[in-house]
């Protein structure tokens, strides 16, 4: 998610129902925005019609990527001071004391991340580096109950980093790699030490691990309580899963979540224009193999990544990335594409970079504009059914549940409107509620499960002043 956002340099990717073409969702939110289609939500269910916060995780870090909801849990990642990570895992009850369960940061976090997690059974996968760290990423898993690490895959290479959300399939996970392409790696086979094994196997020997470490930890404890350092994830044996392939490596550039239907992989591949690389293209893959099956050149860059519904394959573009300094004068477009060879089926051209992907219900692709607009196309037609003002910029992609769109903007206010006919419902100024106080900007997509909305802020403006943000939970009244 490119673009130039303060004291981030330049950050590249913020960026139901299961396609009839199903190889094979994993169940959970395997996917980016928790679906093909990119609707932000799985269970069909409508957020609150009388919106109240029902519970506010303050912070001075940055909430970039879009929260992923996981039954009783939610997981987010916070950019705080010199760009350290902080991945968490929040409680869902109002009630819950402790909010945070637990949460992972440096040593084991090396470098930022901006990633949304996919969360599949008890195990949830994500990745890190930005536009601006250089030399590689890593890929991690770790288990949704305590964070304890399964596997990790490092990715080494110039302007190599993981943005965009993995996608699970069939136990293979994808994900885009900036200037490595796009990687499949088998989720449930790692080797260790040249010796190749499955998760239940390597479980024991990180337990096993992790119990003598406990175990030397009580002893240090007892001859000196002061010097006693308790075990760490960083002194666990490091595992990685097997590659399978890696596609377009030193060729694309992807920064976008990919996304995955029956055999194919669809990819959005960006072009640097101040670094001179990448192919800015749609790409479809064969699932199994990485192999390019056909591939359309794109006007502008494909920030938001691609969204999929039956045959058709719904691309955004915008002239520039996510950085509030480069508003005026943006353009974007949206472009609809046949799944099977990629025939183009429509282009609109829109005042205002689309830098989200679409999310896709009802027979509508609905996507925000940096002119403060949310329009909905017809996916069959490409005819605009109708436009909504939030009358601010808006970056993130929107949610739909239950015939409701849900919009964040760069006011920080959500935006509930009518997916039939554009008409509002309601609105909430999360940063003006009284039960937040903290006023900023809604870079990542809302989720909404379980009739609740999961949303949260940034405040990247404010010139390094700490200015407070909030994770939210919003519910009914």
């Amino acid at each position: 998610m490119m673009m130039k956002c303060f004291f981030l340099s330049s950050l590249c990717v913020l960026c139901v129902f299961v396609v009839n073409h199903s190889s094979a969702a994993e169940p959970g939110w395997s996917m980016y925005r928790g679906n093909a289609q990119r609707t932000g939500n799985t269970d069909g269910r409508a957020g609150p019609a009388n919106p109240a916060v029902l519970w506010v995780h303050q912070s001075k870090e940055h909430f970039i990527a879009s929260a992923t909801p996981d039954g009783d849990r939610l997981f987010i990642t916070g950019l705080g001071a010199f760009n350290v990570s902080t991945f968490y895992s929040f409680a869902v009850d109002p009630k819950a004391t402790p909010r945070t369960l637990w949460s992972k940061t440096t040593p084991f976090l090396r470098l930022p991340s901006v990633s949304s997690p996919a969360v599949v059974g008890d195990k949830l996968i994500f990745g890190d580096g930005m536009h601006q760290t250089d030399g590689g990423a890593v890929l991690y898993c770790l288990g949704v109950d305590k964070g304890r690490p399964y596997w990790q895959l490092p990715v080494t290479g110039d302007l190599v980093h993981m943005e965009g959300s993995p996608t699970v399939v069939d136990g293979r996970v994808y994900v885009g790699a900036g200037s490595g392409g796009v990687v499949c790696v088998d989720m449930n086979r790692v080797t260790l030490e040249g010796k190749e094994m499955d998760l239940p196997s390597i479980q024991k020997i990180l337990d096993q691990k992790w119990a003598e470490l406990q175990a030397r930890y009580e002893i240090d404890k007892k001859k000196d309580p002061l010097l006693a350092l308790p075990p760490s994830d960083e002194q666990l044996p490091k595992p990685a899963p097997v590659l399978l392939w890696q596609a377009g490596k030193d060729k694309w550039h992807v920064d976008a979540p990919v996304t995955v239907v029956g055999d194919r992989v669809l990819v959005a591949s960006a072009f640097l224009d101040k670094e001179k690389l990448g192919d800015r293209a749609l790409l479809c893959l064969d699932a199994k193999t990485g192999d390019v099956i056909w591939r359309k050149p794109l006007k502008i860059n494909p920030w938001g990544g691609p969204s999929v519904v039956g045959k058709t394959v719904v691309v955004s573009g915008s002239t520039i990335g996510y950085d509030p300094k480069a508003l005026k004068g943006a353009k974007g477009e949206l472009a609809a594409f046949d799944l099977e060879k990629g025939a183009e089926k429509w282009h609109k051209e829109i005042t205002g970079g689309v830098v989200s992907c679409a999310a896709l219900a009802d027979g509508a692709a609905v996507v925000v504009a940096t002119d403060g607009k949310v329009r909905a196309f017809d996916l069959e037609t490409g005819e605009r059914r109708w436009v909504y003002d939030a009358k601010a910029p808006l970056f993130a992609p929107v949610a739909i549940a239950g015939g409701v769109v849900y919009a964040g903007d760069l006011k920080g206010v959500l935006h509930a409107i009518n997916l039939a006919d554009g008409g509002e419902k309601w609105k909430l100024d999360i940063g003006a509620d009284p039960a937040v106080k903290a006023p900023g900007m809604i870079y990542g997509g809302p989720a909404v499960q379980g009739g609740k909305i999961f949303v949260a802020t940034c405040n990247l403006g404010d010139n390094g002043k700490g200015s407070p943000t909030a994770v939210v939970c919003i519910g009914e009244k």
